[in-house]
């Protein structure tokens, strides 16, 4: 049996060290097998280390120091025993310490080297030797095309601009050489008076009372009522001009053609559409008169229906039922939405009747239009109360000139609900055709200046071919120079 020392009779004796002691930077728990390993650590991590053993010295110091001060206190018999094994416990201990830091440091810098070794986060190692990655890793081909410039202005969607419907002058109607009105109107005029009778144009007669409007919004077709006069109701008819004189047996002209091809679409006959009113004529006025419940004299007077180029829709009423007649009686445009520009003067090359465009809408969508009138060029010049025009003030008028264009929208469906909106008018500037082209992204600044763009060489790496950049449209450019061909793979950002 082993003989043991006894330790003070209150506490176990403490453990024997169970062998050598075990060699500094080394833990006494180790097997031989490692030592090599944690001489490497050791290596490895020798800034960890130093400050480690600084601080075990310190420790082993302060275990000593205790150690001591228990042996003193104690009696002889002890042998120093205990104060043997508790510095031995704390050495060990504390050295455990410093040589698992020690290990840490070591399995650290080993793994760090390992995944620099093994390229486990980001492909396989690289040495400085080695060429980079062959290629661009997203690629498209070099197009032949045509490419087309396009110049976006701002246009204005909606029924047109209105045009004023002009009551007939009651003491005109019946001459044969009345007076025209303009426009569509197809009537004279007389001015209101304010009171509920009144002269017409030469005086002669009292103007009647309008007892009937359409609705602004309505829609207008040929043969429904465009106003009421003392209940005698105003028709429309189509036609390229007003009636100016009354039509009666034996008139010939243009217009006795339009009121015939009028009636012949409203369903009468018994007469010949063209350029001659005859007997059969004036039976169908009469019978037409007295559909309308209207006096059937078999002619028809300036004021007795207004003439338009096809369907109107009511923009805004100018009177009143109840309202003396002879004045402004409507105002009215088209039904089909069309779309109105105030061109710029410096762009008017691109613009001719029969001009393609495409109209952008408020929600993203598109329509095709095509340019149908082309007004006079104006310049914006104000007038000021003086009468003195901004030219003349030193404004610059001049530059503000603007030429009047109109587009017809193809489909109307495709205009959606828009009743009036701002739109966007794209206008073709210039186009070229047949050009190889790529995308705008796939140009790359070279640092001399100049772009290229880049692609895969026959070995495999990546390289740049130098271009002469012409053209861009949408989203792409016209291309050319050494190498640049049709089909050619050429980098893009993923």
């Amino acid at each position: 049996m082993t003989d043991q020392h006894q330790g003070p009779p209150d506490r176990q004796p403490a453990p024997a060290p169970a062998g050598p002691a075990a060699p500094a930077g080394r833990s006494a728990y180790e097997a031989p097998g490692e030592a090599a390993h944690s001489a490497t650590g050791e290596r490895a991590g020798e800034g960890a280390g130093e400050r480690a053993e600084e601080r075990d010295e310190r420790a082993d110091a302060r275990a000593e120091a205790k150690a001591d001060a228990y042996a003193d206190g104690n009696a002889e018999g002890a042998g120093g025993s205990e104060a043997d094994g508790a510095v031995g416990l704390a050495g060990r201990g504390r050295r455990t310490l410093r040589t698992s830091l020690l290990v840490l440091a070591a399995a650290t810098a080993v793994g760090a080297a390992s995944v620099a070794a093994t390229g486990a986060f980001g492909g396989q190692a690289k040495s400085a030797g080695t060429p980079r990655a062959a290629g661009p890793q997203k690629t498209v081909p070099v197009e032949r095309t045509t490419l087309t410039r396009t110049e976006t202005v701002d246009g204005t969607l909606g029924f047109g601009t209105p045009t004023t419907v002009q009551q007939a002058a009651t003491g005109n109607q019946g001459n044969d050489g009345g007076a025209g009105g303009g426009g569509a109107s197809g009537g004279g005029s007389a001015q209101q008076s304010g009171g509920n009778t009144g002269s017409s144009a030469n005086g002669s007669q009292e103007a009647g009372i309008v007892t009937w409007l359409p609705e602004e919004g309505a829609t207008l077709s040929r043969g429904d009522t465009v106003y009421s006069v003392d209940e005698d109701k105003v028709p429309l008819l189509y036609g390229s001009k007003p009636f100016y004189r009354t039509l009666r047996t034996g008139a010939k002209g243009d217009d006795v053609e339009t009121l015939e091809k009028n009636l012949a679409e409203l369903g009468y006959s018994g007469f010949t559409t063209d350029e001659e009113f005859t007997s059969g004529t004036a039976q169908a006025v009469r019978d037409w008169q007295d559909d309308m419940n209207r006096e059937a004299t078999g002619e028809v007077a300036p004021g007795d229906a207004v003439v338009a180029s096809g369907e109107r829709r009511v923009a805004e009423q100018r009177t009143s039922p109840g309202a003396l007649a002879g004045g402004e009686a409507l105002t009215w445009t088209g039904t089909d939405r069309i779309v109105e520009v105030e061109l710029e003067a410096g762009l008017e090359s691109l613009v001719k009747k029969g001009t393609k465009a495409t109209i952008g809408l408020p929600d993203g969508g598109t329509a095709r239009a095509e340019v149908t009138g082309i007004g006079t060029p104006s310049s914006a010049q104000k007038t000021s109360g003086s009468g003195q025009s901004s030219e003349d003030s030193g404004g610059g008028g001049a530059d503000e000139a603007t030429l009047p264009v109109e587009l017809k929208v193809a489909s109307q469906q495709k205009l959606g609900r828009y009743q009036a909106a701002s739109v966007d008018v794209i206008l073709k500037a210039r186009t070229r055709k047949d050009v190889l082209a790529v995308p705008v992204n796939a140009l790359l600044a070279e640092p001399g200046g100049g772009y290229a763009v880049e692609t895969r060489g026959a070995d495999g790496r990546s390289r740049r071919l130098p271009v002469r950049l012409g053209m861009f449209a949408d989203g792409k450019v016209e291309v050319s120079g050494k190498g640049i061909e049709e089909g050619l793979d050429v980098g893009v950002p993923r």
